[in-house]
């Protein structure tokens, strides 16, 4: 997808007001420190003043500082009501800086909800295909940087098509339901599972060679054929798949399109062209 057609749905503008929230934050910790710096620097030099007044002994040794006794009632009712129109100041700057806060605190995790969001498909909880191109490239580097092995692995479900026509459209979410749930189970934590589009699901495996991608797709058969005879359902639930090994420094698209065409191949007989 190209930048301009990303900004068009709006989401680089919801990443980039993340990290502009998350900036704003910084700001106000910021913020904080400095009003903190400003009270305890008036709360020093009130302090030193008052004990200049009233203690000047300890101050200028023998010196004496003479203040009229007249004076003294306005001077500490001048101090005084600095210091509660600065406290009434430094509160009401905590009590906007909460404020502030808390609602940047309340956009960022609504910010990431809709993330979140917007990278899960729906109905069957895996990530979609907008997650795939922020996903797949960091395993890509991360192959090319230390020469791991990467694989692709492309599973459709049979005759999806058929069964929805035939058991109604409900029974055919039930089995991309279903069958997401057998993929979650089957491959590895580290694995990545997509779904790719409405009956295809993608999956990325780090640190698999093609060979070694046989052993989870002989277990995903497995789950496959149990859940079959588990469900005594009116159809067969059935996949076929295809694998495809990442290059270094090739273009995993051209890996995904290699994986799509061996897909093809497999499910309409044909001899694979190369």
């Amino acid at each position: 997808m190209s930048d301009e057609a990303q900004n068009r749905n709006g989401y680089p503008s919801m990443l980039a007001r993340t990290e502009e929230i998350q900036r704003e934050i910084q700001q106000l910790s910021g913020r904080d420190l400095q009003l903190w710096s400003i009270g305890i620097l008036i709360t020093v030099i009130l302090t030193a003043g008052l004990l200049a007044l009233l203690v000047p002994n300890l101050v200028w040794a023998q010196r004496v500082v003479l203040v009229e006794h007249s004076y003294l009632p306005q001077l500490f009712f001048g101090l005084i009501c600095l210091v509660i129109l600065f406290n009434i100041y430094i509160m009401g700057q905590k009590l906007t800086l909460n404020n502030t806060r808390r609602a940047l605190i309340r956009e960022l995790v609504l910010n990431e909800r809709l993330e979140s969001l917007s990278l899960v498909d729906p109905l069957t909880q895996l990530l979609n295909r907008r997650a795939m191109s922020q996903l797949i490239p960091p395993e890509v580097a991360r192959s090319n940087r230390v020469g791991s092995h990467l694989c692709f692995m492309t599973i459709e479900v049979d005759n999806l098509a058929a069964l929805s026509g035939k058991f109604g459209t409900l029974e055919g979410d039930f089995v991309l339901v279903e069958f997401a749930k057998i993929l979650k189970l089957v491959f590895r934590g580290g694995d990545i599972v997509f779904r790719e589009g409405k009956e295809q699901f993608l999956i990325v495996m780090p640190d698999t060679s093609e060979q070694e991608a046989n052993f989870p797709m002989q277990r995903l058969a497995h789950a496959v054929e149990q859940w079959n005879l588990a469900n005594n359902k009116g159809y067969e639930l059935s996949f076929t798949n295809a694998v495809a090994a990442y290059v270094t420094g090739a273009d995993y698209s051209d890996i995904l399109r290699a994986a799509d065409r061996k897909l093809y191949q497999k499910k309409n007989n044909l001899i694979p062209v190369f």
